[in-house]
C-alpha cells in the first residue's frame, strides 16, 4: 500500500530537495526498491486479520459469562478478560503450558475434531479450594497432578464453562461444545499434528488474589467450515438479527412461567369516608351489580375475561365465560376512568 504524506512532510521534503539536502535522482531509485516480506512456510497464515478481531470478540462475551458464572458458583470475587489472540502451531502451544496442567479436550459438535482447553494450575486449585470452603484468598501454592475427587469437581466447573462457550459462538454457530476427557500431561492431548496451525485464545483469569491464565486452543481444520463467518460484517450482521423466531420462543416459553395477579371484580359502589368509619361487623353494603350479571376478571390493573361465580368442592371458584375484545378492555378502561373523574 502506497504511504501517503501529510501535508507537513511534503514542505520539509521539498525544502530538503531544494537545498540540496536530499538528491531526487536517489529518491526515484529508492521509491523503485520493493518491501520484501518473510513468509514461513511451516508457519502459514491460516486466519485474516478481521477473522482474528473477530474471534476476539467472541471470547470477550465468553470471558463475561465466565467471570459472572465464576462469581457466582464460587462465591468469591472472579474476573476473566481476553488477554490476546494468535496463531501459532500446536507444537509451540503444547510447548508453552508446564506440565502437569488441567487439559481439558472438548468436543466441537457440529464440527469435526476437538479443541483444548488449558487452565493453569493455581486457578485450578484455587477453584477447588473455593468449592471446598477455603477461606485463603491467596490460594495454595501447589503443582501436581488432580486427585479423583478434583478431577470430578472441576470436570463440574468446566461443562458450566462450555455452556458460557456456546452461548458466545451463537451468532455464529450452534455450537454443543462437550468435554470429552481431562488431562495432565501436555503430551497425552495429541488432538491434531503438532505443525497444524491453531489460533490461541488466552485469557486472564483471577480468582481472589490467585492469577493465571486460561488458555483456549482451537485448530483450523476444526474452525475451517466457518472460517467466512468470522468476519466483522457477517457478525455485525448476525448481531443486529434481534427478533427470530428462536428468540421469540425463548422469550414466550420465560412468560409462561411469570406470576401475574388474577382478580374478579364483583362489584362496586361509590360511598362516603364517614360511612366508612362508622362501618362495623355484620352490615350490608349494596353493590351496584345483580347476581345474575357477570363478573369481570382483571390480570393485574386490565379487563380481560367475563366470569361467573360458583364453587369447586367447598372452595369459590370462577368460570370464564367470554374473552373480552381489544375494543371491549378499551370500553371498561375509559367507563372507569370516567367514574373516577
Amino acid at each position: 500500500m502506497t504511504e501517503v504524506l501529510s501535508q507537513d512532510e511534503i514542505d520539509q521534503l521539498l525544502t530538503a530537495i531544494s537545498t540540496g539536502e536530499v538528491d531526487a535522482e536517489e529518491m526515484g531509485k529508492s521509491t523503485d526498491q520493493r518491501k520484501v516480506k518473510i513468509y514461513d512456510f511451516k508457519r502459514p497464515d491460516k486466519f485474516s486479520k478481521d477473522q482474528i478481531r473477530t474471534i476476539s470478540m467472541i471470547h470477550e462475551t465468553f470471558a463475561r459469562l465466565t467471570t459472572t458464572g465464576l462469581s457466582a458458583q464460587l462465591r468469591a470475587l472472579a474476573h476473566v478478560h481476553v488477554a490476546s489472540v494468535d496463531q501459532l502451531t500446536y507444537e509451540e502451544f503444547i510447548r508453552s503450558i508446564p506440565n502437569p496442567t488441567t487439559l481439558a479436550v472438548i468436543d466441537m459438535e457440529p464440527l469435526k475434531g476437538n479443541a483444548v482447553l488449558e487452565i493453569d494450575p493455581s486457578i485450578t486449585f484455587a477453584i477447588i479450594e473455593k468449592l471446598f470452603g477455603g477461606k485463603s484468598d491467596s490460594g495454595p501454592k501447589i503443582s501436581r497432578e488432580l486427585t479423583e475427587i478434583e478431577s470430578a469437581v472441576i470436570e463440574g466447573v468446566i461443562v458450566r464453562i462450555l455452556g458460557n462457550l456456546r452461548e458466545a459462538w451463537s451468532n455464529v454457530i450452534d455450537l454443543r461444545p462437550r468435554l470429552g476427557r481431562i488431562e495432565v500431561n501436555p503430551q497425552f492431548a495429541q488432538i491434531v499434528p503438532p505443525s497444524d496451525m491453531v489460533v490461541l485464545v488466552t485469557l486472564e483469569t483471577k480468582i481472589g488474589e490467585v492469577e493465571g491464565m486460561t488458555n483456549f486452543c482451537i485448530p483450523y481444520i476444526t474452525i475451517e467450515p466457518v472460517i467466512s463467518k468470522l468476519s466483522g460484517q457477517y457478525w455485525y450482521s448476525s448481531v443486529r438479527k434481534g427478533t427470530t423466531t428462536e428468540y421469540l420462543a425463548i422469550i414466550k416459553e420465560r412468560l409462561e412461567t411469570v406470576i401475574v395477579d388474577l382478580i374478579v371484580e364483583i362489584g362496586k359502589i361509590d360511598i362516603k369516608i364517614k360511612d366508612v368509619l362508622a362501618l362495623r361487623l355484620n352490615d350490608c353494603i349494596k353493590l351496584d351489580v345483580k347476581t345474575k350479571d357477570n363478573f369481570i376478571a382483571n390480570i393485574g390493573n386490565r379487563s380481560k375475561f367475563e366470569c361467573r361465580p360458583g364453587t369447586v368442592g367447598s372452595k369459590m371458584a370462577i368460570q370464564i365465560v367470554k374473552v373480552l375484545s381489544s375494543k371491549e378492555i378499551q370500553d371498561f378502561e375509559d367507563i372507569e376512568e370516567g367514574g373516577e373523574e
